[in-house]
């Protein structure tokens, strides 16, 4: 696991498998971004069955055999779509082909499980939103930055019983290191990336959603920019949004890709959340100056101050729940509205926003 990009950002946990070997087969189609590995990583976990691979690079084929050496290579993707035991299909296509990957797989009677953003336009969703509720396959949606960070998981559980009260208001930051040697030549264009209140900025909007309990809400400002690199014209480097929810909580994020080559991991991911009877600070990936490794969470509340280091002592019960999901028509882990609606409102925040340099 890559902690220099985030790109390649896959964690491993311990399996806690929900289903026997064989009884949820997935494939992976469409490898044009790392965390693919994250996603299929969480989904064998927790019992998966990973039975084909299709891309149409062999490289990448090649390499991901080397990180899962059971899959079998399949000749095209018609393959994967036309085998009945294939119950999901786990894509990383190009931002801007995401959504048309999501069309074929659903309309094949599989379900759908793509890597962030899952729409570069508005366009794209409504199309998404109608298959889905005419094949009532599932749309769903890797947002990594809360569903495979274990002090985000207790955060969310922290919230559950109690321990902070009404949340009121989530300030999250997701800087990320460019690397740019490394990025792919459509990670540069804003038709193929959306933009990056629409990319990373996804994440933000997803966790404000869940931890405020909100199913609505409103843009009230955004803006985007570039700042540092001006070899990149159609990149946005910068980008921040303010929202409200539907029942009175705010958010304001910023996402960047400026983060310094010192610092000892991909990003300094951290997240804010006020209660009306405390607080949590989230250190996700570093505790700077202090130690590399992540998973810090801070509780402050009525009964005291608390710091708790949750590597390895959580899991990711979010894989797990969506196979159930999948095998019993539920929704647990995730509503198709949650998914859909933070898809709505990155792209609102994208397409509204002030450019600055």
């Amino acid at each position: 696991m890559s902690k220099q990009d985030g790109m390649n950002y896959a964690p491993k946990g311990k399996p806690n498998r929900v289903v026997a070997e064989g009884d949820f087969a997935i494939a992976a189609v469409a490898l044009d971004h790392g965390h693919i590995y994250g996603m299929c990583n969480g989904l064998a976990e927790a019992g998966a069955t990973l039975k084909w691979v299709y891309d149409p690079d062999q490289s990448k084929v090649d390499q991901f055999k080397k990180a899962f050496p059971e899959v079998r290579i399949a000749s095209s993707e018609e393959e994967v779509l036309n085998d009945p035991d294939v119950k999901m299909v786990a894509g990383a296509a190009i931002p801007s082909k995401r959504c048309e990957l999501g069309l074929r797989v659903m309309g094949h009677g599989k379900d759908y499980f793509t890597d962030k953003t899952p729409f570069t336009t508005l366009e794209q969703l409504e199309q998404a939103k109608k298959k889905a509720a005419e094949t009532r396959q599932k749309y769903m949606v890797y947002y990594s930055e809360r569903l495979h960070v274990e002090s985000a998981v207790f955060a969310g559980q922290l919230i559950d019983e109690g321990a902070i009260g009404r949340v009121i208001q989530v300030t999250g930051f997701g800087p990320h290191r460019l690397s740019a040697p490394s990025r792919p030549d459509w990670f540069f264009k804003k038709e193929t990336y959306g933009g990056i209140l629409c990319d990373i900025g996804s994440h933000q909007i997803e966790q404000f959603l869940f931890y405020t309990k909100s199913k609505d809400a409103r843009v009230l400002s955004s803006k985007v920019g570039n700042y540092a690199s001006k070899d990149y014209p159609e990149l946005e480097d910068y980008g921040d949004a303010t929202l409200l929810s539907e029942n009175g909580a705010t958010q304001y994020f910023r996402v960047d890709w400026l983060t310094p080559d010192g610092l000892g991991t991909w990003g300094d991911g951290r997240t804010f959340i006020l209660g009306t009877e405390g607080y949590i600070e989230i250190r996700k990936y570093i505790n700077v100056a202090s130690e590399d490794s992540g998973d810090h969470l801070y509780l402050v509340n009525g009964e005291g101050e608390q710091h708790f280091h949750l590597t390895g002592k959580v899991g990711y019960p979010f894989f797990g729940e969506l196979i159930l999901d999948c095998l019993n028509r539920t929704e647990k882990a995730m509503t198709q509205e949650h998914a859909f609606k933070a898809a709505e409102l990155c792209l609102v925040a994208q397409e509204n926003a002030i450019r600055v340099e």
